[in-house]
């Protein structure tokens, strides 16, 4: 049997602690004893239209549904070490809000926090609007539909995972890396992807400077690349591209085919990437 605790007020150390099977409804976690820890060690618990304004309120939680709850940025690492969770129409504001957890999938959530989901095993956020520095830094088993992402450093050693209908505007993603597949996604940023291995990008726009540089395995399919210049240096790439690209320097093997090169740049004798022309001519006479 569930236990429901509505509008009550919670401010003391681990206010909830070890609580089981229960429900807490329009709760507000604040006050004076400026209390941390609310529900640590809990299991089968769901929060909806609760306010939490004070620190960890939700480490080593089993089984945890949150819905339509506030998060104030005063909420610092508010989800640590939970296995089986799931977040929807919910603010998170708090520095570190999610890390080391496993099985986690947010829906409708609006994020702003700095370190978010690191080293964690198995997320999906869908419909999710996120601003934070090295977001989901190591952690495995991504996914994202639908999420606009503002930020720098994100992704990066991410293990396996799909990114599908989003906009992510951000600096050095994807460093390091591993068999992450993109679709139908907006890439805006500096340095995309170095060091990364076996991603994928198809049907994706990629904006800005020195992207896919030491990359391995990496493969475009259909994209669109737009002030992108010094492109895929000591990259093992298969690429194929809808427009121009602005330069290319010294890729290391592969094939890219190009609507055009603007400046094609090869100085490196290690260098052995085929580089074409969509109708299949070499690129070599664009502006080299």
């Amino acid at each position: 049997m569930v236990d429901v605790i509505e509008h009550e007020r919670f401010d003391e150390e681990r206010a909830l602690y070890g609580s089981r099977d229960v429900c807490i409804v329009d709760c507000d976690f604040d006050g004076p004893a400026d209390g941390e820890s609310a529900l640590k060690e809990s299991e089968d618990v769901e929060a909806i239209r609760c306010r939490f304004n004070l620190r960890y309120p939700f480490w080593h939680n089993t089984h945890l549904r949150i819905e339509d709850c506030d998060m104030t940025d005063l909420c610092r690492a508010a989800l640590w070490y939970c296995r089986d969770v799931e977040i929807s129409d919910t603010t998170m504001n708090g520095i570190k809000a999610l890390r080391e957890c496993a099985d986690v999938r947010l829906r409708g959530c609006d994020i702003v926090s700095p370190e978010f989901g690191w080293s964690v095993d198995g997320i999906s956020l869908e419909s999710c609007t996120a601003e934070s520095e090295y977001f989901l830094m190591r952690s495995s088993d991504i996914r994202l539909r639908d999420v606009t992402f503002r930020g720098k450093y994100s992704f990066q050693y991410v293990d396996g995972g799909t990114i599908e209908n989003s906009r992510l505007d951000t600096k050095d993603a994807f460093w390091h890396s591993r068999d992450v597949t993109v679709r139908d996604t907006v890439l805006e940023g500096e340095y995309l992807a170095w060091y990364s291995e076996n991603l994928t990008l198809v049907n994706c726009t990629i904006k800005g400077t020195q992207p896919f540089c030491y990359c391995k395995g990496l493969k475009l399919v259909d994209c669109v690349m737009e002030d992108t210049d010094l492109c895929f240096e000591k990259s093992d790439v298969d690429a194929t591209v809808l427009s121009t690209i602005d330069s290319v320097k010294n890729p290391y093997s592969g094939r890219i085919q190009a609507q055009g090169i603007g400046e094609l740049i090869v100085d490196d004798p290690r260098s052995k990437c085929v580089i074409e022309r969509r109708n299949g001519s070499p690129a070599d006479g664009d502006a080299a």
